[in-house]
């Protein structure tokens, strides 16, 4: 018998397109990589050697934790730690419910006004009540001052309700009508049926409102007053804006020729250490993300 080649011959010029897509690819990895190695660099140098080094950073500058030690130091960090934990459990908790429920619901065709209700809930993706209202809103409710001020005006986002509707709408209906013909209730096909066959459009829209609740800031600079509940990224910006440093560097035994050095050391060491915890969750769910990602392309 005769072997047959089914190889793809590749032209030349294909080839060369491939080798400069590598190479750009390489280019593009390393301009993204490298100011994030730059700040882990900076959070483990010497504070001196820092503030005289110019050019590229490699490496750090004689190896150093003291910036990690006078954050360690600080009670407004571990604190904000705390207050953004809890954020993010109760938060994306509330998130998930609401928008499940409502993805299920707008995605069933056989609901009434489910295309009205969709056109109204869209409405909202492109006008708001503005800030004034919002905010004189939370103070009528009596929410000022709490952390469920940051929580529940974010309860539900449109935009992941959509996503989450598109993943839904993609369940065969067959499904959900031989579960009700078996006595299902709608709460029973959504919990047992629906969302364990919608996994990765749920890791997706989960580590959305994950990272929205880590990086929230600006509500919590609204309507917190109490500096005992801001969450890491108030007290980050803060230390990065505002350049408020001193207490943290007056925490230990530090020269008053130093304390300007190792201030700028501490920034880098607070953006690491509110970086770090998400870098650590995204690898968990990486495999859902493409997939989940496109289920609004594939299917309107």
């Amino acid at each position: 018998m005769k072997k047959t080649n089914n190889a793809i011959k590749i032209s030349k010029g294909e080839r060369i397109f491939d080798v400069f897509n590598f190479l750009f690819m390489i280019c593009m990895m390393i301009v993204m990589f490298y100011p994030m190695w730059h700040v882990v660099c900076a959070s483990f140098s010497d504070a001196r050697l820092l503030s005289a080094h110019t050019g590229l950073l490699l490496w750090p500058k004689n190896f150093s934790l003291t910036a990690y030690k006078l954050m360690a130091k600080n009670p407004m960090i571990l604190n904000g730690y705390g207050n953004t934990l809890y954020i993010l459990v109760f938060g994306l908790a509330l998130n998930m419910v609401m928008t499940c429920l409502a993805a299920y619901v707008l995605s069933r065709k056989n609901v009434m006004f489910n295309k009205v209700l969709t056109v109204i809930i869209v409405f909202t993706m492109y006008f708001s009540g503005g800030l004034i209202p919002t905010y004189l809103n939370i103070i009528q409710l009596g929410l000022e001052n709490t952390l469920w001020a940051v929580i529940l005006p974010g309860a539900i986002s449109t935009y992941n309700m959509i996503v989450m509707r598109t993943g839904f709408a993609a369940v065969p209906d067959s499904l959900e009508e031989a579960a009700k013909i078996d006595g299902a209730s709608s709460i029973r096909v959504l919990w047992q049926i629906i969302i364990p066959l919608s996994k990765a459009t749920i890791a997706v829209v989960c580590l959305y409102y994950a990272v929205a609740h880590w990086n929230s800031w600006f509500n919590a600079m609204l309507y917190l007053t109490d500096r005992a509940k801001f969450p890491l990224q108030l007290i980050l910006r803060e230390i990065l804006i505002d350049n408020d440093t001193a207490s943290m560097v007056n925490a230990m035994d530090v020269g008053v020729g130093d304390a300007s050095f190792v201030g700028e050391t501490v920034k880098y060491a607070v953006i690491i250490v509110s970086v770090v915890p998400i870098l650590c969750v995204y690898p968990f769910i990486q495999r859902y993300f493409t997939k989940g990602v496109m289920v609004g392309a594939v299917k309107g």
